[in-house]
């Protein structure tokens, strides 16, 4: 099949979790014989990665426009470029879905999670954001959710069936350690914190938190984001020499920085499914996570939950644990990952739907 991505910032990945899903989606996708097209917004290889088409196209660098703005070149590049199927990445984008339908190309839309929750956006957005929630029931051929409480969602709020395709993960862990000792950590002796450094992500609290944690283990405190400035000051502003902030980090190094941490802290409070937890599960990772639906739904049983106000306490309860039980917990969610979240299952599911789509085109038109 002739398969298009659209709505992420491109690949190699370098930013967040529609661009990691992009990457490892697409170049599975490329080596299982399809001919793939990923639009990106700033060049960073040269048009061909791992077997897939990359076609950079501008965008505005702005809060509220950028996405959006890509998302619409990216639709009238389509147009001029048919293509079996198409798969679209963030709710927000919605509304583009419309024209390649219109124009005989079947689209799925990946809507993520309840976006319009973030903090970080104004009125405006927020009501954009639900707007294209409806939108999204009806201006793509199938809707695709990545967390049961997200499809649970749909179906409740507007009564919309959706697929219910995971997040997916790489299992086992990265030997190489050489990451950990720019950044002046030892394996097995920090805590790792990994997100985008917005408000609900709490990077914030789990600063805190540790820093009223009896250890002389360290954290690191991995991520950034472009329009979040004054909160990641606020965040840098410790005294704690045992905290490390070091911006983000991908690739190798991040492999290695989950493969090798104490524990893993996922704090994030919005969205779906989160690619940082279900990665860290997947390393190997004694999990400690907030406890919401779609973090439970990904980690229960093999993590620790807690909630806003327990972190501290919860830090020293796996600290204080026995090694063999900690070991019991990092098996359970390699185990998990292997059995709900492997990138090879997803891929499969879908080259299913994206086959299924053209297919019924296919059969349309001939009628």
């Amino acid at each position: 099949m002739r398969i298009a991505i659209a709505g992420t910032r491109g690949i190699p990945a370098n930013y967040g979790g529609f661009e990691t899903f992009a990457e490892e989606l697409s170049t599975r996708l490329a080596a299982r014989g399809h001919s793939v097209t990923v639009y990106c917004r700033a060049r960073h290889t040269p048009a061909l990665y791992r077997g897939v088409r990359l076609t950079y196209l501008p965008a505005i660098p702005h809060k509220y426009f950028e996405t959006l703005a890509h998302a619409l070149v990216s639709t009238l590049h389509l147009l001029a470029h048919r293509v079996d199927a198409a798969l679209y990445c963030n709710g927000a984008n919605a509304i583009f879905t419309v024209l390649p339908r219109i124009f005989g190309m079947p689209v799925a839309l990946n809507v993520d999670g309840i976006e319009r929750q973030r903090k970080k956006w104004n009125r405006l957005a927020k009501a954009w954001y639900l707007a294209s929630e409806w939108m999204a029931t009806f201006c793509p051929t199938v809707v695709v959710t990545d967390a049961r409480t997200i499809q649970d969602y749909y179906r409740e709020r507007y009564g919309k069936e959706s697929v219910f395709i995971p997040y997916g993960a790489e299992t086992g862990k990265t030997e190489g350690s050489g990451a950990l000792a720019g950044l002046g950590l030892e394996p097995g002796r920090y805590f790792l914190y990994v997100s985008r450094m917005e408000p609900e992500n709490r990077a914030l609290e789990v600063r805190e938190a540790f820093e009223k944690t009896r250890t002389p283990m360290k954290l690191a405190l991995v991520g950034d984001a472009p329009y979040a400035r004054d909160y990641i000051r606020r965040v840098r502003e410790t005294r704690d020499e045992r905290i490390v902030i070091p911006g983000a980090i991908y690739g190798e190094g991040y492999r290695q920085l989950g493969s090798h941490c104490f524990a893993y802290i996922h704090a994030t409070e919005v969205g779906g499914t989160h690619p940082a937890l279900i990665e860290a599960m997947g390393r190997g990772a004694l999990v400690l996570y907030r406890n919401t639906p779609e973090n439970e739904e990904v980690a229960g049983g093999v993590g620790i939950p807690f909630e806003p106000d327990e972190l501290t306490a919860k830090m020293e309860q796996a600290l204080a644990m026995g090694e063999e039980e900690r070991a019991a917990l990092r098996e359970k969610a390699m185990a998990r990952v292997r059995e709900r979240y492997s990138w090879d299952a997803v891929t499969g599911e879908y080259e299913r739907l994206l086959r299924g789509m053209a297919s019924a085109r296919g059969a349309a038109t001939a009628l």
